[in-house]
């Protein structure tokens, strides 16, 4: 059975709602102690009411794409506060609907500020030997099926979560000498205010068709689906399992 303690401390980002609610309360109902990050302090506050054990819950209200080049520096100060990190569950994120035809820079970079160039950056505060436990320190970042699809006005969207599960790849053998572990889960659509909104402004495309059985055996998923993954990744039962792209799609889009 998975389980944590209060001394392993984990970075949990877009804690506010979600992938990464979902994420937060979970690790915390095991025992961990959690640091949550989000921009919204109000969102924040009603997730840490739904937690077991509240008195490990810290909120940390943050816009994470405000200054990406300084979140080592800010990695470094949340660790002088809580101590030394267990890991990171990296949840913030962003979609990018968005035909090519209308493309603009402004749209790419606000997409990739992040979903792409903020877990780089916090991976680099993380996985710095001065901010984590060292040996069994683990890190997940949330992906999407979108990077290995070809959907039809997702280029922006899927391009930074390609980046992203490459690039995690890559960083999980540089840093795997010192004990640490990094993992991308790639979920399909799971049913959370994000994707919601999507559907609420007609943006939704064949493949969000929640009783399209051939796309979704099980139907949509919903957001303890993914947070099961992601905490199992986290936790000592997976010591073995570092640089994977693990997929959560209802056994149909790919």
């Amino acid at each position: 059975m998975i389980s944590f303690n209060k001394e392993q401390i984990y970075i949990v980002t877009g804690a506010s709602s979600g992938l990464g609610e979902a994420t937060a309360i979970l690790l915390n109902k095991l025992g961990a102690t959690v640091v949550a990050i989000g921009r919204n302090m109000e969102r924040l506050e009603g997730m840490k009411t739904k937690c077991r054990y509240p008195e490990n819950m810290f909120l940390e209200q943050k816009d994470l794409t405000e200054d990406i080049d300084g979140l080592p520096r800010y990695v470094k100060e949340l660790k002088e506060k809580y101590g030394k990190f267990s890991g990171m569950a990296y949840c913030a994120g962003i979609g990018g609907l968005c035909p090519h035809k209308s493309l603009s820079y402004d749209f790419v970079e606000n997409v990739f500020k992040i979903n792409y160039y903020a877990p780089m950056l916090m991976t680099k505060g993380v996985t710095d030997k001065r901010n984590n436990i060292g040996r069994g320190t683990s890190l997940v970042y949330l992906s999407s099926i979108d990077a290995k699809l070809s959907s039809k006005g997702q280029s922006a969207y899927s391009g930074s979560k390609a980046a992203l599960s490459a690039s995690i790849k890559t960083i999980s053998k540089e840093v795997a000498p010192n004990g640490i572990r990094l993992n991308c889960v790639l979920p399909s659509m799971i049913s959370t205010p994000m994707t919601n909104y999507v559907l609420s402004k007609d943006m939704c495309l064949d493949k969000m068709d929640h009783n399209n059985k051939d796309v979704y055996p099980f139907g949509w998923g919903e957001p303890n689906d993914v947070a099961n993954m992601v905490v199992y990744l986290l936790s000592a039962e997976a010591k073995y399992i570092s640089g994977q792209n693990y997929i959560i799609d209802s056994g149909g889009v790919l």
